[in-house]
């Protein structure tokens, strides 16, 4: 619909009288509309212009042998509701036009009066865009509120699913840890597998709440490899996998879940866009970047950056596809959430990185995504695990299979640990069999709050190291913290290696010895 009268529009007159149609047409070019216009006079030819001529406006006589402006109308609200319709009649009274207005008319106007014929359309027309625009504000406030729906989904399902794979992972680190050669590959299995599941849940709440996830190391070489492994059952017989393998040494900072997820689901829209078979590649490329290539309303930082294409062979998209491809919600798919692309381009804008895309009808298609490229190798993991002498440990969790981990973690590594499930609980305990050397505390404590646990603990004369698992998304502040000596804040969730090295080295500052990796937070 043309929203400003002053550019071209179009204008379909219903009426039988060619003489007449030509006057009402004379009023709009003395006004100086500028239009293209189409005359029907029978219900044929006017359904086959609402469909090839597509009228912003229609301007109809009210009664035609074999066809009547109420029909007409009623063919429009049914096929076009929202475009203006206005009766042009050499006599219409008061029953007919209470009527006409009854049934959708915007207008009607007399063909002895048709001096305000430009205005009525001029009015038409604005009222049209205006609705228009109401109906678009209030269909992006409901896909608003979905939004918001899906982050408050996400951060329950995140939260369940977290309390599943943290005792995974911890028994997947112990079961690594093993003497026996078949056990630690079995473990190192399950630990991959619960470390990816617990970044898919950081990837969805980062979604949902814009928050940014860990940073690692990234290898091209390895991530090609798992795409091409979970890609190997979706590839149809006559398309062709084509991955063009980065070097074995090029690594980049960024969070290989959220990278895969990225590039899985462009390359699974790729397939779909060649339904009669064709060619999807993958490559990387180093691609030097300088200040003509960002945008107004992007930030610029010329440099050498990573280039993936992911390239089709199939249908391609038109101007108005590619206009709307980051807008949420909006999807070609009958099955489709509207929301791929959108993640794909918050995952290359938590990167730092940039998003182009050149399609055309016939064409295929072909998504650039651009990341700042890191020479940095890796830093080598040690599975040698750090083992007490007996110490005291106590840990507080309120989730019983999160405190079963915990406990199995530090007792088969030469601690003599005591459990709690509460902080109640926790100092009950301390009365009874006295003050641990160490405590081990997870900061989501609903019965009784961490921080009110350690005030009663000073009360009762701990002054051993406190070490705190907390959540990124929902960390401590360390302004309202008790003046604790030694606090070591662990991130959530938590290695074996990491926490036993952590209990260690705080167990030895306590005890006088020196240790070169400790430090205090």
């Amino acid at each position: 619909m043309v929203a400003d009268p002053g550019l071209k529009l179009r204008v379909l007159v219903v009426e039988d009288d060619p003489l007449d149609a030509e006057l009402v047409l004379d009023q709009l070019r003395a006004d100086g509309l500028v239009f293209a216009s189409r005359l029907v006079d029978d219900e044929a030819a006017f359904r086959d212009a609402l469909t090839t001529f597509e009228p912003d406006v229609v301007l109809s006589d009210l009664s035609m042998p074999g066809f009547s402006g109420y029909r007409a109308l009623d063919i429009l609200r049914e096929q076009s509701p929202g475009t203006p319709f206005i009766f042009v009649s050499g006599t219409i009274g008061e029953d007919a036009a209470v009527e006409a207005v009854r049934r959708g008319a915007t207008d009607y106007i007399l063909k002895g009066r048709l001096a305000r014929m430009a205005t009525a359309v001029r009015r038409a027309l604005r009222e049209a865009a205006d609705a228009q625009a109401r109906d678009r504000a209030e269909s992006e406030l409901l896909r608003a509120q979905r939004f918001e729906s899906l982050a408050l989904l996400a951060g329950g399902l995140s939260h369940d699913l977290r309390n599943i794979l943290q005792p995974l992972l911890l028994t997947s680190s112990m079961i690594a840890s093993s003497d026996d050669p078949e056990l630690r590959k079995h473990g190192e299995l399950v630990g991959d597998c619960a470390r990816r599941g617990l970044e898919m849940v950081a990837s969805m709440l980062s979604f949902a709440r814009g928050a940014r996830v860990e940073i690692e190391r990234v290898r091209l070489a390895a991530l090609f490899d798992a795409l091409a492994m979970l890609l190997r059952g979706s590839v149809p017989r006559n398309v062709t996998l084509n991955f063009e393998k980065p070097d074995e040494d090029l690594v980049l900072e960024g969070n290989q879940t959220e990278l895969q997820q990225c590039l899985l689901n462009l390359c699974l829209n790729a397939l779909q866009a060649m339904p009669d078979g064709g060619t999807l590649t993958l490559s990387a490329v180093s691609s030097q970047l300088d200040a003509t290539f960002f945008g107004e309303e992007e930030s610029q930082a010329p440099g050498t950056y990573l280039k993936l294409e992911v390239r089709d062979t199939g249908i391609g998209m038109s101007e108005q596809v590619r206009s709307n491809l980051f807008r949420p919600f909006f999807t070609t798919k009958s099955d489709g959430t509207g929301l791929g692309l959108l993640s794909c381009k918050r995952i290359l804008t938590n990167h730092r990185g940039y998003l182009r895309v050149e399609s055309a009808l016939g064409q295929g298609t072909t998504f650039a995504l651009y990341l700042p490229l890191s020479t940095a190798q890796s830093e080598p993991e040690t599975t040698v695990l750090s083992r007490g002498r007996g110490e005291r440990v106590m840990v507080v969790a309120e989730k019983a299979g999160k405190l079963t981990m915990l406990f199995d973690c530090l007792d088969l590594n030469g601690y003599a640990v005591t459990t709690a499930q509460s902080g109640t609980e926790a100092l009950q305990k301390i009365d009874a069999i006295g003050v641990p050397q160490l405590l081990v505390m997870d900061s989501d404590l609903n019965q009784m709050t961490g921080v009110r646990t350690m005030m009663a603990l000073l009360e009762r004369g701990f002054t051993g190291p406190l070490v705190l698992l907390e959540r990124p998304e929902r960390r401590i502040d360390r302004d309202g913290l008790p003046p604790v000596d030694r606090i070591r804040f662990v991130e959530k969730p938590v290695s074996v290696p990491i926490l036993l090295r952590t209990v260690r080295e705080e167990l030895d500052i306590a005890e006088g010895v020196e240790s070169g990796e400790a430090e205090t937070l």
